[in-house]
């Protein structure tokens, strides 16, 4: 971006940095630079930017980037990612509240650190806490939207505090305000037998690692099922286990996840995903919905 556009940017205490690689944080790794890229100092600052910044320039938020595509032509505007500044875990008697850029893991392992049960299914997510929010994140048969006590979201016009109930969740979505990014929540849970706890999550951890690629390059659960069908299940019916485009792969191991194999473009694995649902269309009559997100643009 040229020297002359930089003053469009707000004063910040965080730190920015200009066509910065976006690749190295997704789990993917691949795709293009941000044409800025914000890591706020903290919610001050970040309602800042939330207020000052021109009309004009695009927002994108990013957390863990677990379930991120980053296209290879890159990500016009500003890029924010919660870092630093929002990652404190603050254990209550009754539950707990995480600043959004803490890890789902972390949180459940504090909670289960505390003896406080409910939060077992956390452990079984690999994202941050915001984007645990902003998407109604689940596992297990729990979802946030049924442990969640309230949100504070960061919008142009101040932070608010939202109850669950006021954030209209559905299947992997919530109804954030406009502009709005989750900067802390605080969930609820109940005094439990630590040894319990403990060992639900070890049984959790075991299921993830015996059905999924975890230790791959890969974005997580690529489609949400649809009613009353799972989508690894068609696309399997469909024939698509192990289907590949270059270094993009439809995993063997669970084919509901796309793999990096090493040099796949972002390109490669969207081509891929957008393969399998023209094939599980065909052969069941059903259209894929996508799951991971996908943002920036193609390469010219």
């Amino acid at each position: 971006m040229p020297e002359s556009a930089a003053p469009t940017l707000p004063p910040l205490r965080g730190r920015v940095q200009a066509e910065a690689p976006l690749a190295a944080f997704t789990w993917f790794r691949t795709g293009g630079p941000a044409e800025w890229l914000l890591r706020p100092a903290d919610a001050e600052d970040l309602l800042v930017l939330l207020r000052d910044r021109p009309a004009e320039m695009p927002l994108t938020v990013i957390g863990a980037a677990s379930n991120l595509l980053v296209r290879d032509g890159g990500v016009r505007g500003v890029v924010v990612k919660l870092a630093r500044g929002f990652s404190e875990v603050m254990v209550e008697a009754d539950g707990l509240v995480a600043d959004a850029a803490a890890l789902d893991a972390t949180v459940a392992e504090h909670a289960a650190a505390a003896g406080l049960a409910g939060l077992e299914f956390l452990s079984g997510i690999p994202g941050s806490i915001g984007g645990a929010v902003a998407m109604n994140a689940g596992a297990y048969g729990t979802e946030v939207k049924d442990v969640l006590d309230w949100a504070e979201i960061a919008t142009p016009s101040g932070l608010l505090r939202l109850e669950a109930a006021a954030l209209g969740f559905g299947y992997r979505r919530a109804a954030l305000p406009e502009g709005g990014i989750v900067t802390r929540a605080r969930f609820r849970a109940a005094p439990g037998d630590a040894a319990a706890i403990a060992a639900r999550m070890r049984e959790i951890r075991a299921a993830r690692e015996a059905t999924q690629p975890v230790r791959a390059r890969t974005g997580g659960s690529t489609f949400k099922n649809p009613p009353g069908e799972k989508a690894w299940a068609l696309i399997d019916a469909a024939g698509c286990r192990g289907l590949r485009i270059g270094e993009a792969q439809v995993s063997e191991k669970h084919c509901n996840f796309l793999i990096n194999l090493g040099s796949a473009t972002a390109a490669d694995l969207e081509e891929l995903g957008e393969t399998v649902r023209a094939r599980v269309a065909a052969q069941s009559g059903i259209t894929l919905e996508w799951e991971i997100r996908r943002i920036g643009e193609k390469r010219a």
